[in-house]
């Protein structure tokens, strides 16, 4: 028995050593093969190196004698028009995608019973805005300007020679025109009227953000604003040098924000907020919330680097402002909402004793505001530091606001107003060309002309609807919510939960 049993052994030893065996020869075999594809690879690409044609031979080819000229075309580093229209288009998208992170950023910050509206919301600003903005508001922004708004290409009537980037550029400045309005949305959540929020989505996105935008960037396409300091206009006067705002912390962000102030202001608080029983009112879902800031954060890519609307030209100047600069302007952006959430975080750890997950995310957009004017002007340790005092602001503006009793429910005010605030002022104080007083007073122009524009009309605007068609809900239908009262439909239906 003993002896089968280690005849059985050496059997099994004499087996397994001939399969390793066997291994180890395939395995040779095949360390063998791919060493031979690889020579064989690397010969193929080097003779396809040697293969590729000389500059002179592809200026010959399209009629080109020069270097220089051939940069110029779109093989070239000045040129690569198709692949701007494309990066220009894509950009648009990405930021588009940002309707979906304010939807689920507002809803989460705000009640169930709610959700539904704000959906409802965030589909109608974009879709009736984008119909207005291409009908008035791109004619108005970006026309020919009579020196206080654009008076041509509305319905883009007159492209010109290139209706294709006419095209990608109107795409491009539609979605931004859209997050103009849906800023205001969260501010006045869980109390505004349905209708009256289309009729003031349509009013922003028509003449409130493209007046403004004309003044800081008309000069983009055929018209021409007094911000961007032309000869002989307010600023040149003044001996000052043009506004910078290079994606919109003030032109897109702060003209929302100070919209959003004026609105809650009209509107008031919603019932119990200000109660004496100091209970807050909280939001159903940080899950929304948390996906929703992600969404944004990637979109904001599209909104910062692709305010470049090129991927070309501008050789290897990583402060451009085009072209190349794209790759600086995402790093910038990237770590200033890095920087805001890890500040908002600290500050109201310290404040609260616990770390705030709604406080953090709302320092994650805080930071991506405060970068957007600056993010093609300064260096990546600069945008570090403008996040994170954007970060630790939006804490401490959140917390000022509710003290004035001015109910924002998402801190729309603090993230967009305060911070894109800071954000244009800080283009000015850390520029990589150096500090300029100068720039910092046209900066600061800037900024209060900002305020007095969008606040002021916003004010007179939220007034005529609420002494005509009506701007807040009644006491029954905010106490049940918007969903039953204003859409007959529920995001959570009772008998779905309940089974």
């Amino acid at each position: 028995m003993s002896g089968s049993v280690h005849g059985s052994r050496l059997i099994g030893f004499a087996v397994d050593g001939g399969a390793r065996s066997c291994r180890a020869a395939r395995w040779s075999v095949s360390i063998a093969l791919g060493c031979v594809i690889v020579m064989a690879t690397s010969l193929c690409l080097a003779q396809e190196a040697a293969s590729v044609p000389q500059w002179q031979d592809v200026g010959k080819q399209i009629g080109v004698d020069s270097m220089d000229a051939l940069e110029s075309t779109p093989l070239g580093n000045r040129g690569g028009y198709a692949v701007d229209y494309l990066w220009t288009v894509m950009a648009a998208v990405l930021v588009f995608w940002m309707q979906c992170g304010f939807a689920m950023v507002e809803a989460g910050f705000t009640r169930a019973k709610n959700a539904v509206n704000i959906f409802m919301k965030n589909l109608m600003d974009f879709s009736l805005g984008s119909m207005f903005f291409w009908l008035i508001g791109f004619g108005l922004m970006f026309g020919e300007s009579n020196g206080l708004f654009g008076m041509s290409n509305f319905a883009m009537d007159g492209l010109g020679e290139n209706g294709t980037w006419s095209m990608a550029f109107l795409m491009f400045q539609t979605v931004f025109a859209a997050t103009a309005a849906t800023i205001v949305s969260g501010a006045m959540a869980e109390r505004t009227r349905f209708v009256a929020y289309l009729i003031y989505s349509i009013f922003i996105t028509t003449i409130l953000y493209p007046v403004f935008g004309s003044w800081a960037w008309g000069g983009l396409f055929d018209g021409g604003g007094w911000l961007e300091a032309p000869k002989g206009g307010f600023l040149s006067k003044m001996g000052l040098p043009a506004f910078i705002d290079f994606a919109g912390s003030t032109v897109v962000h702060s003209v929302g924000g100070w919209a959003a102030l004026a609105g809650t202001i009209v509107l008031g608080p919603r019932i119990g907020k200000f109660a004496n029983d100091g209970l807050p009112i909280r939001g159903h879902s940080m899950s929304l919330v948390t996906a929703g800031v992600f969404i944004l954060w990637m979109g904001w890519f599209g909104f910062n680097a692709g305010s470049t609307t090129g991927v070309t030209g501008s050789g290897d100047d990583a402060y451009s402002g085009a072209g190349k600069a794209f790759a600086l302007i995402a790093v910038n952006t990237n770590l200033s909402a890095c920087a805001g959430a890890t500040a908002a975080l600290l500050v109201s750890w310290w404040m609260t004793t616990k770390p705030d997950i709604g406080m953090s995310l709302n320092g994650v957009l805080a930071g991506l505001v405060a970068i957007t004017a600056p993010c093609a002007n300064v260096t990546p340790a600069s945008a570090l530091l403008i996040g994170a005092i954007a970060g630790a602001m939006v804490v401490f503006s959140v917390q000022l606001f509710d003290r004035i009793r001015v109910d924002d429910p998402v801190g729309a005010v603090s993230v967009h107003g305060v911070c894109g605030a800071w954000g244009t002022l800080a283009a000015a104080i850390f520029n990589v060309e150096g500090f300029s007083l100068a720039q910092l007073v046209t900066q600061f122009i800037g900024v209060v002309a900002a305020f007095a524009w969008s606040f002021g009309v916003a004010m007179v605007l939220f007034h005529v609807i609420k002494w005509t068609v009506g701007l807040r809900v009644s006491q029954d239908e905010e106490i049940e919510g918007l969903d039953l009262g204003e859409h007959g439909a529920e995001a959570y239906p009772s008998e779905l939960i309940g089974s």
